[in-house]
């Protein structure tokens, strides 16, 4: 028998961030969100009704149509849209499309309600388990990936007999002010995108006045091109939960979120029973896990906070800053999958042998998720300082048979692109930031000689319009500008185009109000620069 409303609601309205797993509830229950729904949401959670209106409304897993959660739904990225998903989506009756939805490494991906599919075009739609990243090719140290492979891992008793939780146990030995010593000698900087010193955020929130302080994982990975963290969540769940404990202990914190991205809920389940497999040695730390909905922003932290706490997610002003004022206001260590996972065999190996992983005086490791033209896509945990080249050609194997690699995107789609003459650049955030570029969450997609580098920022662009907040003006209107110029829109005398086209860029990036207004007009920078005939080429067009 199916649940009530009001069973749902008593189930829900006494935990914490109750909306979205009650939202979820509904959803699954009635196949969209009725407005009765939203009504019986609106008085059991006491929001709003019309606010509660808006915020569900921007998500976009969230139908407001019967029969819209069973809605198939097919990945338009970039990876997927090359190998045919415009022509699945035609093949598919009544099939939706979606932005990336993190399959970028075995295309093409689909949603079918609460299933996680892989497709092909006139091929069978299957649940395909997440690949296991490939032995290390150039037989380098890693990290995050040193026991991923061991059978068993997923399961408490084959993370025990790899050394699991042997860090969480060292850190309670040692207490808070040491393991941060420890954290701050191994460098260890968020990996996420932003670089941030992890020692001196969980200091900052160990600091804080007030309480209860809290952990937030952010694994709402939706840039595109970026599968690294469901590689760690779906194969090494215990190693995120033992990173989640640390940071807990060094902070203070007393109760943690796990924010998973909404295209991956076969991992909810996993998360859920790790913890309580976990019980023993998490103690009084209480761990959540909270689905999205489906909002690319929910990625900047801030936003994630808004929508963790019920909230229309859009970016907070800064400061404060989520280390003294974050998840209701209390002191907040958000931290991405990878830095999490990172930091049990830092504690158990010591801050010195994490250091001396990277190359060239440059500390630790970095995953980068592979893909596109490429002869082995896939998650590589590679040395700090490695040059691209080795990564593209000798690692990865190089480009597709009679092809040459023409240009890759870095952090994802946010970092813009690379061309062939950028390929001798290490993958570390000076280097790259020299070439205008960064290295962010990790995600690299490649294109060969065989592809129309404008379409593809074309798409790019139409895709960070689509997942603009809308806040603030520079970005709401400079992302759509932008794509109506790449489009076709607007001047046609080369020379304004491309003034009109840097002018708006420069704008974007000086006064957008969080990192997805400030990172898109890389695309268009990044295209001008290194692909002048492209561009001529196509405003040339009648």
């Amino acid at each position: 028998m199916q649940p009530t409303d009001s069973e749902l609601i008593q189930r829900w309205q006494g935990e914490p961030a109750p909306l979205l797993p009650l939202l979820h509830a509904f959803h699954e229950r009635d196949g969209y969100l009725s407005d009765d729904a939203l009504r019986a949401v609106s008085q059991g959670l006491r929001i709003p009704l019309a606010e509660l209106f808006g915020t569900v409304s921007f998500y976009h897993h969230f139908s407001r149509e019967p029969g819209g959660h069973g809605v198939t739904r097919v990945c338009s990225g970039p990876i997927c849209k090359l190998r045919g998903s415009d022509e699945l989506i035609e093949e598919l009756e009544g099939a939706h499309s979606m932005a990336c939805s993190g399959r970028c490494d075995e295309p093409i991906g689909v949603l079918r309600g609460g299933e996680a599919l892989v497709g092909h075009v006139g091929g069978e739609l299957g649940a395909q388990p997440t690949p296991l990243p490939a032995p290390n090719p150039g037989g380098v140290e890693e990290c995050c990936f040193r026991s991923i492979r061991v059978e068993g891992r997923g399961s408490i008793e084959g993370y025990r007999r790899s050394g699991g939780y042997r860090a969480l146990e060292k850190a309670r030995a040692m207490g808070g002010e040491a393991l941060l010593g420890e954290l701050e000698a191994s460098g260890l900087a968020g990996r996420g995108g932003a670089g941030f010193p992890t020692a001196r955020k969980w200091r900052a929130v160990r600091e804080a006045p007030g309480g209860p302080k809290t952990v937030v994982c952010n694994a709402d990975e939706g840039e595109p091109g970026c599968f690294k963290d469901r590689a760690l969540l779906d194969h090494d769940p215990h190693a995120v939960i033992e990173g989640i404990a640390i940071a807990a202990l060094a902070t203070g914190a007393t109760r943690a979120f796990i924010y998973l991205r909404y295209e991956y809920p076969w991992i909810q389940e996993k998360l859920e029973r790790a913890i309580v497999e976990a019980r023993d040695e998490l103690g009084e730390l209480a761990i959540h896990v909270r689905r999205g909905a489906g909002a690319y922003i929910c990625g900047e932290e801030t936003a994630l906070l808004s929508s963790l706490e019920g909230e229309h997610p859009f970016p907070r002003n800064r400061p404060p800053y989520p280390v003294t004022c974050g998840f209701e206001g209390t002191p907040t260590a958000v931290n991405n999958v990878e830095t999490l996972a990172s930091v049990p065999p830092i504690l158990d190996l010591g801050a010195q042998w994490y250091a001396g992983l990277g190359l060239a005086g440059h500390k630790g490791t970095k995953l980068i998720s592979l893909s596109g033209d490429v002869r082995r896509p896939g998650n590589y945990e590679v040395p700090m300082g490695l040059p691209l080249d080795t990564l593209l050609h000798e690692w990865a194997g190089g480009p597709l048979e009679g092809r040459r690699i023409e240009a890759v995107t870095m952090a994802g789609l946010s970092g813009g692109f690379l061309g062939r003459d950028d390929f001798d650049v290490t993958l570390d955030e000076p280097a790259l930031r020299a070439k205008g570029s960064f290295l962010g969450a990790g995600g690299i997609m490649v294109f060969d000689d065989s592809r129309d580098i404008f379409a593809v920022a074309r798409e790019a662009m139409a895709f960070f319009a689509d997942e603009s907040c809308g806040k603030c003006f520079p970005c709401r209107i400079g992302t759509r500008r932008l794509t109506e110029r790449l489009s076709g829109e607007g001047p046609t005398d080369p020379s304004i185009w491309k003034e009109e086209v840097e002018a708006i860029g420069r704008t974007m990036s000086q006064v957008s109000a969080c990192g997805l207004g400030i990172a898109a007009p890389l695309i268009t920078t990044s295209l001008m620069r290194l692909f002048p005939d492209a561009v001529d080429a196509h405003l040339k067009r009648p």
